[in-house]
């Protein structure tokens, strides 16, 4: 077995869909879970891509950790808001219908809220918020997690990683697209490094005495023991700003829980997560054109302002995703052995060994 394959975008796409099926998902249901995980991949985001199906979503399928097939229910509703119980459903799938929901609402009121209790990991934030962008909308998206980030100087994981997402149409190829995990790195980073063998930076992780860590695989055992606990945006303390980080991601935690009835800290097992999708309709504000003129100026201003020394140019948010797009549409998604030794293994329990893509 090679240590590195190329594999096609869509037809990766394909046999995730074909896995999803195969582990109970309806058809449409694993066509949305499905281009939702690649999304990620064709954009540069491997933390939340394929990297993440066989220990989230196959394992969880498999062990009837949650439901394959989603049975939404709206508990409360007005004319611009709803509450959502996804039952343990797909978190792709009540993602995806949610910001639907938001979008139909903000179509004819001018703005849309959707809030979700009892759902599941839904992928890349980013994803709904661009959902909304592509609609001419300005999308924010939130979720929370379970807990692995300590708060400014605690030492204990009791906050998700609680990303935070914000999209917004422009006059340009590609949306502007701040998604951001509220810590310094979410777990499916540490994951990432552990899977190639290699120390974290400093200054991602506490240890139970107050320190940073940086060793990789006893983290991740140490994290679910609660010995070990990602850090906020910032970092340790408040004289770098991690109480600014703390905070955002406090703001995430209520709005994923309060409004809806969820669980919230130590109580979010990764099965009864919530979320939350607002949409914006730019025309109850202004022209959808002068709107993307203007923040495609605010962008192009920013790129060029002066750079620092050594540096040879400044980025605006969703550019780098955009751009790793354009260069890996043609390569395809790359898979190391560890990967392909999941999907083998996927393959094989799932009797369809004969659709793994390489």
């Amino acid at each position: 077995m090679e240590d590195t394959v190329y594999v096609d975008f869509d037809r990766m796409e394909g046999f995730i869909e074909d896995v999803f099926q195969a582990l109970g998902v309806p058809e449409e249901d694993a066509r949305i879970c499905s281009h939702s995980l690649i999304s990620a991949d064709r954009r540069g985001v491997d933390s939340h891509g394929v990297n993440r199906m066989k220990p989230f979503y196959f394992d969880r399928l498999r062990n009837g950790l949650q439901s394959p097939t989603t049975e939404m229910e709206v508990v409360r509703e007005t004319a611009t808001t709803a509450v959502i119980d996804g039952h343990n459903g797909m978190g792709f799938v009540i993602g995806v219908r949610s910001m639907e929901l938001a979008i139909e609402k903000a179509k004819k009121y001018g703005m849309g809220m959707v809030v979700v209790r009892e759902s599941t990991h839904y992928g890349m934030a980013g994803y709904y918020s661009m959902m909304a962008a592509e609609a001419d909308m300005i999308g924010i998206c939130g979720t929370n997690a379970r807990p692995s980030v300590a708060p400014t100087y605690g030492t204990e994981g009791m906050l998700g990683t609680n990303p935070l997402s914000f999209g917004m149409p422009t006059d340009e190829e590609f949306p502007f697209l701040v998604d951001c995990a509220t810590s310094i790195a979410q777990r499916g980073k540490v994951e990432m490094y552990d899977r190639i063998e290699k120390e974290i930076p400093r200054g991602w992780v506490v240890g139970r005495d107050g320190k940073t860590r940086t060793d990789t695989d006893v983290i991740l055992r140490d994290m679910v023991k609660g010995d070990a606990a990602l850090l906020p945006l910032g970092g340790v303390g408040t004289e770098s700003g991690g109480h600014k980080g703390y905070g955002y991601s406090t703001v995430v935690e209520i709005l994923s829980s309060a409004l809806q009835g969820g669980m919230f800290l130590k109580d979010i097992t990764g099965m009864n997560v919530g979320h939350f999708f607002i949409a914006m309709d730019v025309s109850a504000f202004t022209e959808p054109g002068d709107f993307k003129r203007t923040t495609g100026d605010i962008l192009r201003t920013l790129r060029a302002s002066r750079k620092a020394p050594d540096q040879e140019r400044i980025y605006t948010a969703g550019e780098r995703e955009y751009l790793t797009y354009l260069e890996r549409r043609d390569v395809g998604i790359a898979l190391n052995r560890s990967l392909q030794d999941d999907f083998i293994l996927m393959g094989n329990e799932l009797g369809i060994s004969d659709k793994v893509p390489f």
